[in-house]
């Protein structure tokens, strides 16, 4: 996106100049240049970021004489709370100045509490050659601006000629790059995209002279070179955001919020550099985000109401309405944003909000979205038009929307939360990523997430099978695909969104399966992607029923598909850092329940807070 034509936006608020002169004028211009825009400082800076000394690899530490030499573990015993102290990165100086020292003594602070001390890790392991290659081929992804690293490209495909809009930086696609280096102890990178993202938050966004609300993420970024002057002697980089201006379908993207948040809070668990959630102006974007999310409006419903394609799947694929991705992602935003902002009188009512949002939306899914073969049965035995308060069948659902598939499909045990629930109509579809953000942020009750691992176990071969994971199941075919998608030809049966296998997911199934103490189930995940990703040029997703073959416009070198097997493992390695993404279930959540204003006999919260208690 051009950021002079009609639909782009206003000129880049920048947080730094740094300009870059042509060879011919270099000479007369230098010292001008270096007087009316100077360059960042840069003291001390590493490749990729700081680092946190008690998660640094082996594989991080090379000889600088000598870059051939074997890496060898560096055993330190220093506060890992000391390596974020002292300067703020570049920009915190320039749009803030007077707000932030720009040198802190050091101070003995007190023992944090032991859910806020920072997580550590454990001994590093040999990596492999498919270990090495991925880390190799992420650190080439990533991108700088003003010389710092800010994020990484969606992908670095060197065989294809028409980039499209992978060549730049997507909150999404960047959470798992930004857990891989967290884990590895590079936190640089992470926090300047945090900032960066937080400014372009304010900007103006306007698609045919409407604009939504001051709280929208971009979807995405791009660094530009544009020319200081007429001659073209001089450049200047700037940030060229996405808020959905020039993706398909003109979709503003719902979950970029939901993801800032949700890596801002690993960020500071992680470092223990709770100092950045408490600066004014991350408290303010936390805020802008859930004034959105929080807003009133016509719905009876606590999920959140989208249109289609403004998540993952950004594609016309039927999930408009309140999608199980989108409910998840805000559950969980919900609950790390309540970690976060700070207690004070302006920020009573917020919080009051939040919980009562977490604990009706909480019921909302656990009791309506949970299937098993005792509630399908039930659903084939429901009465319709029922008209009163205490109604079995609240929505209105029409037993012949069960389909044929499902009947033969979900097993004795377990079961699954569908895809989506409006009136009269159920979704029931497995999305997987929907699924296990449920379980890694404690949405589903306990017993419930066990069902969800026991239904993917015993459901192995239509839902991970050669390439783990599918993004959803089964396909829409035949009618149903030409109706719902309007025959989109990327989302044929079996392939990318429609039923494709997205090798990303696997550290969300690895979180998840860690979560429930089966870590096992992410070792045969990770053992079946190993075999073919580093051969098969890391591929974004694969397509056919079993997922066999690599997706047909699949691109090569994805970066979240790197990342998303280098965060795997490292989970793996260190299972203790999953909590920096995790979330407990909340017995205070239990006890706030609406079911006490009415006549329910049943209530999944008081069955959840039996499987914990009793």
């Amino acid at each position: 996106m051009n950021g002079q034509t009609t639909m782009g936006l206003a000129a880049a608020v920048r947080p730094c100049r740094q300009r870059l002169l042509t060879s011919a004028s270099a000479a007369a211009a230098k010292a001008s240049a270096i007087r009316l825009f100077p360059r960042c400082p840069h003291p001390q800076h590493h490749h990729h970021g700081r680092r946190l000394p008690f998660l640094v690899s082996a594989a991080s530490h090379t000889s600088q004489s000598d870059p051939s030499t074997t890496p060898t573990p560096t055993p330190v015993t220093s506060d890992p709370r000391s390596a974020v102290a002292g300067n703020l990165p570049f920009f915190d100086c320039v749009l803030f100045p007077g707000s932030f020292p720009p040198e802190s003594p050091p101070v003995e602070d007190p023992a944090p509490p032991a859910d806020e001390r920072p997580a550590s890790a454990s001994p590093v392991r040999e990596e492999t050659e498919t270990d090495r290659e991925a880390w190799k081929l992420l650190r080439r992804a990533v991108v700088s601006y003003c010389g710092e690293p800010v994020g990484t490209v969606a992908a670095e495909d060197p065989e294809c000629t028409e980039m499209l809009n992978y060549d730049q930086v997507f909150i999404r696609d960047f959470v798992p790059s930004a857990l891989a280096f967290l884990m590895r102890g590079e936190t640089e990178i992470v926090r300047n995209f945090l900032l960066h993202t937080l400014q372009l938050q304010s900007w103006e966004k306007t698609v045919d002279c409407y604009s939504p609300g001051q709280g929208l993420m971009p979807a995405s970024f791009k660094i530009r070179t544009v020319p200081l002057d007429e001659n073209n002697e001089a450049f200047e980089e700037i940030l060229d955001p996405d808020f959905g201006e020039s993706a398909i379908g003109r979709v503003a993207p719902v979950d970029s919020g939901l993801w800032w948040i949700i890596l801002l809070r690993a960020y500071c668990k992680i470092t223990g550099d709770y100092s950045l959630q408490e600066r004014v102006d991350v408290q303010t974007g936390i805020k802008l985000i859930l004034s959105l999310c929080l807003s009133d409006g016509f719905d009876m419903f606590p999920t959140l109401l989208v249109t289609d394609g403004s998540c993952m799947i950004d594609r016309r694929m039927g999930i408009h309405g309140h999608p199980l991705e989108i409910q998840a992602l805000f559950y969980s935003a919900l609950r790390c944003s309540r970690e976060m902002i700070v207690m004070n009188e302006g920020s009573k009512h917020l919080l009051r909000a939040i919980n009562n949002r977490l604990s009706a939306l909480s019921f909302h899914i656990r009791e309506y979205y949970w299937v098993d073969m005792n509630k399908i049965n039930e659903i084939y035995r429901y009465k319709t038009e029922e008209y009163s308060h205490d109604a079995t069948n609240k929505f209105n659902i029409y037993p012949e929307q069960i389909p044929s598939w499902l009947v033969d499909w979900i097993p004795e045990k377990g079961g699954y939360l569908i895809g989506n629930l409006q009136p009269a109509h159920m979704d029931f579809r497995f999305f997987s990523l929907g699924n296990l953000w449920a379980i890694s942020s404690s949405l589903t009750t306990p017993t419930q997430a066990e069902g969800i691992l026991s239904l993917i176990e015993e459901k192995w071969d239509d839902l991970l099978a050669n390439m783990p994971v599918k993004i959803c199941y089964p396909a829409m075919e035949y009618d149903e695909w030409r109706i719902i998608t309007g025959s989109d030809p990327k989302n044929t049966p079996w392939s990318y969104h429609n039923g494709g296998s997205w090798p990303t997911l696997l550290w969300q199934f690895t979180l998840a399966s860690i979560k429930m103490g089966r870590p096992e189930l992410a070792r045969r995940a990770i053992a079946v992607a190993e075999e073919k990703l580093s051969a098969d040029k890391w591929p974004e997703y694969y397509d056919t029923r079993s997922g066999r073959f690599i997706g047909k416009q699949s691109r090569s070198y994805q970066t979240w598909t790197i990342a998303g097997f280098l965060t795997s493992k490292m989970l793996l390695e260190n299972p203790e850092l999953a909590s920096i993404l995790t979330c407990d279930e909340d017995l205070e959540l239990l006890e706030g329940c609406a079911c006490c204003l009415s006549k329910r006999s049943r209530c999944s919260r008081r069955a959840a807070k039996s499987d914990i208690t009793g």
